[in-house]
């Protein structure tokens, strides 16, 4: 099967991915930046509320919730900004992130995991998962979840 351009309409990334990516290079440069192993982990852990904090509120009500899920069910995955995003990393490899609304202009906030997390069922199964409002059940299911990638 050949694959051809099939529309001259690509104009290459939006607006906010190329911001994304700016904000991913900002961070490795302030990551290289940052001295001492506990100030790495104090100023990403205060990068992450910081950017929490600046979100819009139904996005900063869902962060607020993952966030304390994540580090209360996981608290071997270390906070971290990716690509402007609250991310939790193992020995500095995201797990998982949090991609708000917001962020690329959705209607509804992403809880995303990478290739190490051990989320594996079968042949196929889902890494991303929609998150319309925090609830008990919706945070059960983000700690299961989160307890499963990092086992």
């Amino acid at each position: 099967m050949s694959r051809t351009k099939t529309s001259s309409n690509y104009e290459g990334f939006t607006a906010e991915e190329r911001a994304a990516m700016k904000e991913h290079a900002q961070e490795v440069k302030k990551a290289a930046r940052r001295s001492s192993r506990t100030d790495k982990a104090a100023e990403a852990l205060k990068d992450v509320l910081d950017k929490i904090a600046a979100m819009p509120e139904a996005d900063r009500v869902i962060a607020e919730r993952v966030h304390a899920v994540v580090t209360t069910h996981a608290p071997m995955l270390a906070p971290k900004l990716w690509y402007g995003m609250p991310a939790y990393a193992l020995d500095g490899k995201v797990v998982c992130f949090l991609q708000n609304a917001d962020k690329f202009k959705t209607r509804y906030s992403t809880l995303g995991f990478n290739d190490l997390a051990a989320l594996d069922d079968g042949a196929m199964w889902p890494t991303h998962f929609a998150l319309a409002e925090m609830t008990t059940e919706v945070e059960e299911r983000i700690a299961a979840l989160v307890r499963r990638a990092v086992s």
